[in-house]
């Protein structure tokens, strides 16, 4: 099955590309200021580079250039498989190599934290910042579905328990982003309180909208393979980060309960944590030129 996305004009430069030397591609796009300082953004779960979009004016104040990449099987990147969390680094720095970046930034927002997690591991010496924002963390730790809302304790069941049965939910969610005006719809009638008013706001209702069938375009092998890649041993350890990470988290958040994000401030050595009351999953949208700040050096 194939999805393909819809033409909603974004800022930037959104639809960008790279062949890496196993052949596969590396699709990516471009946000904020082109001369700034670059900065790696790592999208959620299921998600592409088009989120991106959604911090361009934010990038373009703190004169960043915002650099959000489509993980394999995803946007315009092509499917790995057997891919595990640990060789994203090695796509990140054949990016950044590819566009004659020597230092960079890296953040991760939702499902993009453990990827921002494994680079400030594997490329601490290329890295001026890390960040996970509103971050997944692995889900054998105690408590790690308290507070979490129906849908994502179904999804990370099912990639716990039954990964070759990941495929069926990707597909529902596929089907219904074709019809992004709906899907945003019921998503408002799921979300807390917080995150439903930046919902709410046109502009990014346009770029959730862009968004939504864009992780689904070479089907839906990618995003399924990254939820069982959630749900089992991450093949690295958080404790064995030794640079600085800076972490933000709502407290209102129901997609990330806060137990995951305490459980990540709890056992990086160096992490800078930051937590919001009465804010949500979606804090990175107003937080955004502050996390850039944090982080780009």
């Amino acid at each position: 099955m194939t999805t393909t996305s819809l033409h909603i004009p974004l800022p930037g430069r959104p639809d960008n590309v790279v062949r890496l030397s196993d052949g596969r591609l590396l699709g990516y796009a471009e946000f904020g200021d082109p001369a700034g300082k670059p900065v790696m953004f790592f999208h959620g779960f299921p998600g592409s580079r088009v989120e991106g979009a959604l911090g361009h004016d934010a990038a373009e104040r703190a004169g960043v250039r915002l650099i959000c990449i489509d993980r394999p099987g995803m946007g315009l990147s092509t499917f790995q498989p057997g891919r595990r969390m640990v060789d994203w680094p090695a796509d990140v720095a054949a990016l950044a190599d590819a566009l004659s970046i020597g230092r960079f930034a890296v953040g991760g927002v939702s499902g993009g934290g453990p990827y921002a997690a494994v680079c400030a591991l594997r490329l601490a010496d290329r890295l001026t910042g890390a960040a996970i924002i509103s971050g997944v963390a692995p889900f054998n730790i105690p408590g790690a579905m308290d507070g979490i809302n129906r849908m994502n304790r179904v999804l990370f069941f099912l990639g716990r328990r039954a990964p070759w049965l990941a495929r069926v939910p990707m597909l529902l969610m596929a089907r219904v982003a074709r019809s992004p005006d709906r899907a945003i719809d019921l998503m408002l009638r799921t979300v807390p309180a917080p995150d439903r008013a930046i919902l709410q706001r046109p502009a990014v209702r346009t770029a959730a909208a862009a968004d939504l069938a864009e992780p689904y375009r070479g089907g839906t092998r990618g995003p399924a393979w990254e939820l069982v890649l959630y749900s089992r041993a991450w093949g690295f350890r958080l404790e064995d980060i030794h640079m600085d990470v800076h972490l933000w988290q709502g407290e209102a958040d129901t997609n990330v309960p806060p137990a995951m994000g305490r459980y990540q401030a709890d056992v990086i050595p160096r992490c800078k944590a930051t937590f919001y009351p009465g804010e949500g999953h979606l804090l990175f949208i107003d937080r955004m030129e502050e996390i850039l700040g944090a982080i780009a050096g």
